[in-house]
């Protein structure tokens, strides 16, 4: 590991102009690239206090062994400087641009003197022509296989072309219209070239144009009393229509734009990019992008903006086939602090101005909104793909096992995360995960009492006990009543009145309840316990399960910032790489801890707040406040009510209405809303 110490540059060396760096190890491998408006200001914060850096940034500068940097004149020349140096020399810390399928597009070799239209992947050659990308490869061929009938173009291959002509007889696609067969001399050259650029001319967008035109023929054919023409040219309007009415309209202004969004944790993102062109979707991409470094949402816009139309533009330059890959607009979550440069670099790639901006309202904000749920959606199926494999489960399990040094693999793992605001309202929540799946019939959730006057480290420590000396009850343990104090014996929040002992005279097997034969709720005790938190919240929970005799329990603390894991009385953390199973499950069991707490603290403040507005109203005992709430479901409603209405709720009169809404009218007046959030009840 090397000391950034030993290479940082001498005070007044690095100039203070635009320009790009790059750190290198010692084998000279180049191993991060990066740009900046001033040089001495961005490098000077590579050499900070390394304890002060992010993790993966302390990584890169402690892997490194130089820095070398450019001078350029603008901020433009730094960005194009940049994107060549990344696309020559890949290095291992920037951000990575994994794409998560391969994209299909519809290619046009209009480099041949017959074009063809075909389905295509792979890379860009020069002369032909692509629309896209799309989804799904089936959604191009039902698209081509609907306009062949307007633009009967050919689609064979160049070896099915030579053969029909030598035989003189077209294929299939010739007999039934959907090919105008020039292998046989129907069409000449030149025909079936105006085909194919009517053809690129509707996939451009152009299509009001080619339907005023199809429709004026059509017209004109009934006029003269060519019929059978007359009902082509109906048919072919109609696949028109309806090729059209697959890409959905989603804005009425004809715009042209990319709309980009991200889903976002410490370690990975996802982003979905929605290509609109004459205001309808034509094509949709989505990447997984691996974080190598620390990196905000504008950085992440900034570095995926030059990277991708850098790379969209080499493209289209190999391929020759005209056309740009930049929009008049490009639609993003945050902009880059670099946007003006970047936003001139965009225009000089598309040859005129390109609007880079964050939509604030409207249709195209509704947009953006659309694709940041589809960024989140596939985020969170890209890891409930790697959780859900059972191959990846076991190897998770494995992996935990050796990186903790278990005696087993950790099949019965459970979490425990506290949520409040503030100190407010603390509760906690545990969940549980068997052979990497969860197992939502065994969360339990607990209002935190004495344990909350200690902060996190006081509630961990009292959901640890409640929870273990319920087990201990449970299996029967003569330990549990002398070792607990007897309210933190009365079991978790929720679960219901507590059990009967089970004492094994009847043959039951300790953790059966003898009455149902079915396992008591907390009989079984888990392999691992997580814990959200660093070391001092894993330190309190491996304590309280000493003071309970339990010595069979693993715990280690999750990080959430950082993803480390922190073992109980270890000074320093276990890192696990960022790529391995194991940190994949353990991010899903405390996500999934996280969002049960959450929900429970949400729906237990909401009833505070909503009971709190009630108590201003005099005479109203708990049994009547009970009754409003569950006939209007929420402050907001009541407040909307009437006299009548509330007339209408057994056990109130006029009178009391008139209270009630009186009550609440002030209330409401003097400042006071409905601050009542849906909560989730598991």
């Amino acid at each position: 590991m090397a000391d950034p110490s030993t290479y940082r540059p001498a005070p007044g060396t690095v100039p203070d102009a635009p320009g790009v760096y790059r750190f290198h190890d010692a084998e000279g491998r180049i191993i991060y690239v990066g740009k900046a408006k001033s040089l001495r200001s961005r490098l000077a914060n590579y050499f900070a206090d390394l304890s002060g850096l992010h993790p993966r940034t302390r990584q890169m500068v402690t892997t490194a062994t130089g820095v070398r940097w450019t001078v350029v004149g603008t901020e433009v020349e730094a960005l194009q400087l940049e994107y060549s140096w990344i696309k020559e020399y890949d290095p291992r810390f920037n951000v990575r641009y994994r794409d998560d399928k391969s994209y299909p597009v519809l290619a046009v070799t209009l480099h041949e003197e017959y074009p063809r239209l075909h389905v295509y992947r792979g890379p860009r050659r020069k002369g032909v022509r692509y629309f896209g990308p799309y989804a799904h490869a089936w959604a191009i061929r039902e698209t081509l296989d609907m306009l062949l009938r307007v633009f009967p173009a050919r689609t064979c291959s160049s070896g099915v072309f030579k053969r029909h002509g030598q035989i003189g007889r077209p294929c299939l696609l010739g007999y039934i219209g959907k090919c105008a067969a020039p292998c046989v001399g129907r069409v000449d050259a030149d025909e079936h070239r105006a085909i194919v650029d009517d053809f690129c001319d509707f996939l451009s967008g152009r299509t009001d144009t080619l339907t005023r035109k199809l429709d004026r023929e059509m017209k004109q054919a009934s006029a003269e009393l060519e019929f059978e023409r007359a009902a082509r040219l109906r048919d072919d309007l109609e696949a028109l229509r309806r090729a059209m009415e697959k890409q959905a309209v989603v804005l009425g202004d004809g715009t042209d734009a990319d709309v980009i969004a991200f889903a976002q944790d410490e370690l990975a993102a996802a982003v979905q990019v929605f290509h609109i062109r004459g205001g309808r979707v034509r094509g949709q991409r989505g990447w997984v992008i691996d974080l190598e470094a620390e990196a905000g949402l504008g950085e992440l816009t900034g570095r995926f903006l030059s990277q991708f139309y850098g790379e969209q533009a080499a493209l289209a330059d190999q391929a020759d086939a005209g056309g740009t890959p930049v929009p008049r607009e490009v639609l993003v979550p945050e902009l880059p602090e670099d946007a003006p440069a970047l936003a001139q670099w965009l225009g000089e790639l598309r040859g005129s101005r390109v609007d880079l901006r964050v939509p604030q309202r409207g249709d195209k904000r509704a947009l953006m909104d659309t694709v940041e749920r589809n960024a989140k959606e596939a985020f969170t199926q890209y890891k409930l793909r790697r959780a859900g494999d059972l191959t990846a489960r076991s190897a998770a399990l494995q992996e935990l096992q050796e990186a903790l040094d278990l005696d087993t693999a950790p099949l019965r793992i459970e979490c425990v995360d506290v949520s409040h605001v503030q100190g407010s309202d603390v509760v906690a929540s545990l969940v549980v995960f068997e052979d990497g799946v969860a197992r939502k019939s065994e969360y339990r959730r607990f209002s935190v009492r004495e344990g909350a006057e200690g902060g996190d480290v006081g509630s961990i420590d009292e959901v640890v006990r409640r929870r273990f000396a319920r087990y201990l009850k449970e299996v029967g343990s003569d330990e549990s009543e002398s070792e607990v104090d007897a309210p933190n014996v009365a079991a978790s929040h929720g679960t219901g009145a507590d059990q009967a002992e089970t004492t094994g005279d009847g043959g039951t097997a300790p953790g059966i309840d003898p009455e149902t034969g079915r396992p008591r709720k907390f009989a079984y005790p888990p392999n691992l316990l997580v814990i959200d938190g660093g070391a001092p919240q894993a330190n309190a929970a491996a304590d309280a399960l000493t003071e309970l005799g339990i010595t069979d329990v693993a715990v280690i603390g999750l990080a959430k910032r950082l993803e480390e894991v922190w073992l109980p009385a270890e000074p320093d953390p276990v890192i696990l790489p960022r790529t391995s199973e194991a940190l994949y499950l353990l991010q899903r069991v405390r996500d999934e801890a996280h969002r049960f707490a959450i929900n429970y603290h949400r729906q237990k403040r909401s009833k505070r707040l909503s009971r709190s507005v009630l108590d201003s109203v005099p005479g109203l005992g708990e049994a009547r406040k009970t009754a409003l709430l569950k006939h209007f479901g929420s402050v907001r409603k009541l407040k909307q009510a009437g006299i009548e209405d509330i007339m209408a709720v057994p056990g109130f009169g006029r009178r009391t209405a008139e209270t009630v809404c009186a009550a609440l009218a002030t209330e409401a007046g003097a400042g006071g809303g409905d601050t009542s959030t849906e909560g989730e009840n598991q």
